[in-house]
């Protein structure tokens, strides 16, 4: 009878090993001497690197933190829509978005958080950017306005002076070619020299005044500006007419970059400026951990000493099971990875209810079938299987509740914001994982460890 509970009950075993090691603190240093055995050693979590048919799987299990947790920089935009249609006006904040998002990407910002929000007749964007060291100059690139635009100059001979010639708005003109006409810069290595360039991708429409412009303009320089000022004015060296160009030059791999980042940013389709921003240190971030830990660790105690006090053994085993639980969990933040914020955290504890509320359930319904004289085992089975149809009917409602906060369709009367998701998705995640803990690995728990006497042997005796 108990052959296949106690194969599951070493799984689990061997599951709660694997899950310690992938919830391993990073960089921890473990140092403590027992007898003749000393360990002085820095300790991190399991990672995986391997090969398989011709395929590398590389993955490290590590924790990401929030902007409330890690420290960062948070900037609001405000995007100025007079030059734009009322009709155009919600899909050029989304354009704009979806460009502030591939500027942060191309920065190299960890986990960014960027959204839009639209009230009345405010258009902004809020960025969120968790961990950057280098905070005014990621405020710079993301809040610049950004219109970019390629000018030739009106009157340009060659001579020994030309070189020398500084592009400006009053000596140059539009040649019609602008920031909605490039699709990507970027960085990259000249083939036959090694040395940095910044290649540059036009869609059809670009590629098309691209090929007339370099047409017309061998030999000459086609200056670049951003927000009315020149970034650079390369020379034309030849026809191009598959819409991609390479920009060289004495440039160095940084120079490289952020040439390639300005040029990125100039596809915003409407101006935008910032309206606020605001910086959170490192030592409030650190505090905010510190504060969450503690919060957890005291309602976990709260929580597992209740279920002791009230079922005894029964409740220890559910504790057991709440610690396979809480590890899971955290394993599944890191595998996916799951960036955590305070509403993160929040939504995990909130959940550690669900979890507790499914054993309480499953455990009065045992208490109940044992009151009309069956035999322990037999109640014991019939207490999970009868408060499955609970248990389900409660999680899917909170599961449900879960994707309405989340917000996956961007519907336009429910806006969701960063914060509200990461509570919405830890919460979805640990509902999901209390199903498993409350239905498979306490009762499996309770098959293999718990014991009673049966009434009848106990009264004859």
């Amino acid at each position: 009878m108990f052959k296949t509970p106690r194969r599951v009950f070493i799984i689990l075993i061997l599951l709660a090993l694997l899950l310690i090691a992938i919830d391993l603190p990073e960089n921890y240093h473990l140092k403590f001497r027992v007898g003749p055995v000393s360990v002085d050693r820095i300790v991190n979590p399991l990672s995986i690197h391997f090969s398989l048919f011709g395929m590398a799987v590389n993955k490290d299990f590590k924790t990401q933190l929030g902007l409330d947790l890690s420290g960062g920089a948070n900037v609001t935009l405000e995007a100025n829509m007079k030059d734009i249609k009322p009709a155009d006006r919600t899909s050029a904040l989304d354009s704009a978005k979806q460009v502030i998002e591939r500027r942060v990407n191309l920065f190299g910002v960890s986990e960014p958080i960027v959204q839009s929000a639209q009230n009345k007749d405010s258009y902004r964007i809020l960025v969120e950017l968790p961990g950057v060291t280098d905070v005014n100059r990621a405020i710079a690139l993301i809040g610049q306005t950004a219109q970019l635009e390629f000018r030739e100059f009106t009157n340009y001979q060659e001579s020994s002076t030309s070189a020398f010639l500084i592009p400006t708005l009053d000596n140059t003109k539009s040649t019609g070619l602008t920031g909605k006409d490039l699709t990507r810069a970027l960085m990259d290595f000249s083939s036959q020299t090694g040395e940095p360039e910044v290649s540059l991708e036009f869609n059809s429409a670009g590629g098309a005044k691209f090929d007339a412009i370099t047409k017309r303009l061998i030999g000459k320089p086609l200056a670049i500006f951003l927000d009315d000022f020149p970034v650079t004015w390369p020379r034309v060296n030849t026809e191009i007419s598959d819409g991609k160009a390479v920009i060289t030059g004495s440039f160095t791999q940084d120079a490289a970059k952020t040439l390639a980042l300005q040029l990125n940013a100039g596809a915003l389709p409407v101006p935008v400026t910032v309206v606020e921003k605001q910086t959170v240190g490192a030592t409030l971030g650190q505090e905010s951990v510190i504060q969450s830990i503690r919060a957890g660790g005291i309602g976990l105690l709260i929580v597992a000493a209740f279920m002791i006090a009230k079922y005894e053994w029964l409740g220890l085993f559910a504790d057991m099971a709440l610690i396979l639980y809480g590890l899971l969990n955290f394993a599944i933040y890191r595998w996916i990875p799951i960036t955590l914020t305070l509403p993160g955290v929040a939504g995990f504890l909130l959940s550690i209810g669900m979890a507790v509320d499914s054993n309480i359930l499953i455990f009065e319904r045992f208490k109940e079938e044992k009151r009309l004289g069956k035999p322990w085992r037999v109640a014991l089975e019939l207490g999970f299987g009868r408060a499955w149809d609970s248990i389900r009917d409660a999680n899917i409602t909170t599961m449900i509740t879960c994707a309405v906060l989340f917000n996956p369709g961007n519907w336009q009367f429910l806006p969701s914001s960063g914060m509200v998701r990461g509570f919405a998705v830890t919460l979805f995640i640990g509902v999901v994982t209390s199903l498993f803990t409350g239905i498979i690995v306490t009762r499996t728990f309770l098959r293999v460890l718990y014991k009673e006497k049966d009434k009848k042997k106990s009264e004859d005796a």
